[in-house]
Order: C-alpha cells, then sequence, then structure tokens
C-alpha cells in the first residue's frame, strides 16, 4: 500500500472509533485462537489509565493501522494491546511501535518490560526474541495458562546508557 510510506506514531485516545474498531479485531483475532478464560486484554477503558501510555501508528492517508501500550507498575511494565492491521504486517510496523514503547519505558524508568502473549502468536514471539525478550515464569496477576507466554526483558538504566552498557 503506497500510503504506508510515511507512518506517524503519537499517544491517542483508544476510545476514538476507529482505534476501538482495530481492539475489537484484536480480539476477534485471539478469540479464534484461544479459550475466552485465555485472552487476557485490557478492557479498552482501562487504556486511559493515568500509569497507560497508548500508542497508534498511522500511515500516510491517516488510517489507524497498529496499536500498542505500555501499562508502568513502578519499576516494570508489561505491553498490552500491540496490533497490527493484517493488510500492512512485515512492514516493520510492530518493531516501530515495539521502539517506541521500550523507549517510553525507560524514560518512565521503568527497568524491566514484561508481556504475555499466546502460544499460536509464532510471528509476536520471533518480534519480541528479536527484540531481546526471553520467556520467563507469570507475572502480575496472571494464573498458570497451557496457552499462555510470558516474557520479559532488562532494560538498561540511564547510567547504564551512559556507560555505554548494554542491557541484558
Amino acid at each position: 500500500m503506497a500510503d504506508n510510506t510515511e507512518l506517524t506514531l503519537a499517544i491517542e485516545d483508544p476510545s476514538q472509533p476507529e482505534i476501538a474498531a482495530l481492539l475489537r479485531d484484536s480480539d476477534a483475532f485471539a478469540a479464534a485462537l484461544y479459550p475466552s478464560k485465555s485472552n487476557h486484554h485490557m478492557p479498552p477503558g482501562a487504556l486511559h489509565a493515568a500509569n497507560v501510555h497508548f500508542l497508534v501508528v498511522r500511515n500516510g492517508s491517516g488510517r489507524a493501522v497498529g496499536t500498542g501500550a505500555l501499562v508502568c507498575h513502578g519499576s516494570w511494565a508489561e505491553l498490552k494491546r500491540m496490533w497490527v492491521i493484517p493488510a500492512v504486517r512485515g512492514l516493520g510496523i510492530s518493531r516501530m511501535l515495539l521502539a517506541a514503547l521500550e523507549a517510553r519505558a525507560r524514560r518512565e524508568g521503568v527497568e524491566t518490560l514484561m508481556l504475555e502473549t499466546g502460544v499460536q502468536n509464532h510471528a509476536a514471539h520471533g518480534l519480541y526474541i528479536s527484540a531481546g525478550f526471553a520467556r520467563c515464569d507469570l507475572f502480575g496477576d496472571y494464573q498458570p495458562d497451557p496457552f499462555s507466554v510470558f516474557m520479559r526483558k532488562e532494560l538498561a538504566t540511564a547510567a547504564d546508557d551512559q556507560l555505554g552498557v548494554e542491557a541484558s
């Protein structure tokens, strides 16, 4: 699609009708793969919380093509609502979102990024592993679930960044 050459990324209101439709599409995708008790979506209303940074990627035509959220919990944060519409997958939009969310986490003083994704989301697994995430035990309020994969990434502190130390 020619209008994807100019992508923009910004914090936006998740209750916009166009964004709400993307979130419903994401929910429908997960519902087709997993039982309802194994879909751990953050409800749209919760995306307005003060500790949530909700990002939207738009193409050159202004159409929303991806979303992602960072939910901060002090020294750690969780990635939620990562979604890119199928028509534009493979263009690096997920990687762009992930990099922006990680940068935001660093600015917020987050030391560890965590996430939960489904066992069948192989493309997501590849993205996260290539970005330095590794599988881990469950965290937060999650319960054991055979359909869930939990991952984490340690972020460099600002002092480490100044010294040129890479995060492990």
